[in-house]
């Protein structure tokens, strides 16, 4: 699964940068990766929840929306209850993970926790049997543009071990530096959804972007 972060996207053209990345088949996104940051948990302010609600009139593609932010146990079943697919909270900033993840649920939409390139996964292997996405960070959160750390890759290691076991029922996805050169290493570690910001929003045509990025982690997967 391919999901374009729309964090380097054009912001004045929101609506057609998505539209981009709408195409079919291959060319065409699995998610939307919407990342909100509140200038607190992260040193960055992006965009919140008015602009997720109008962002779902804009497409029919899933938004899988990042919270970065402060105090999730009250803002992010508002994305859950607008429409938004998945919800990712960080697990740093959460106070009680697992009744997050119950009201994200009960809202209508799949939980996915966070952690951080130097949170130990193995700390929160009890939560996540609550959620359903377990997001990887492979950068430090709150900006774009940043060097992939292929240390946490042992993360995914764990993770895709843990579920292939099926002591944990979590799709693994990775954010932070997804590119061509570093997608094959994420996939051949384990991961079924890349978040890639510049990647596919910098090239020429997003869609094709989408659709390489789709073929060299299949590739990867393959030869393992």
């Amino acid at each position: 699964m391919i999901a374009p972060s729309i964090l380097s996207a054009d912001f004045a053209r929101l609506g057609e940068e998505i539209a981009a990345v709408t195409g079919t088949g291959d060319a065409r996104a699995d998610w939307v990766h919407v990342d909100v940051m509140d200038g607190h948990f992260v040193p960055n302010l992006t965009l919140g929840l008015p602009v997720v609600r109008s962002l779902l009139r804009a497409t029919d593609l899933p938004l899988d929306c990042h919270l970065m932010i402060e105090d999730p146990d009250r803002w992010a079943p508002g994305y859950a209850e607008a429409g938004a697919y998945n919800v990712t909270v960080h697990v740093e900033a959460a106070h009680d993970p697992v009744m997050i993840a119950k009201n994200l649920r009960a809202a209508g939409a799949k939980a996915g926790l966070s952690v951080k390139p130097n949170t130990r996964l193995e700390d929160h292997l009890d939560t996540l049997r609550h959620y359903d996405t377990l997001l990887v960070m492979s950068v430090e959160p709150g900006f774009g543009g940043q060097s992939f750390m292929p240390e946490v890759l042992d993360k995914v290691r764990t993770a895709r071990r843990l579920v292939d076991t099926g002591h944990l029922q979590v799709l693994v996805e990775i954010d932070g530096g997804i590119n061509a050169d570093t997608i094959e290493q994420a996939a051949e570690a384990g991961v079924d959804c890349f978040v890639a910001g510049s990647a596919v929003y910098d090239a020429q045509d997003p869609a094709q972007a989408v659709a390489a990025l789709r073929a060299k982690a299949a590739q990867a997967q393959a030869a393992q």
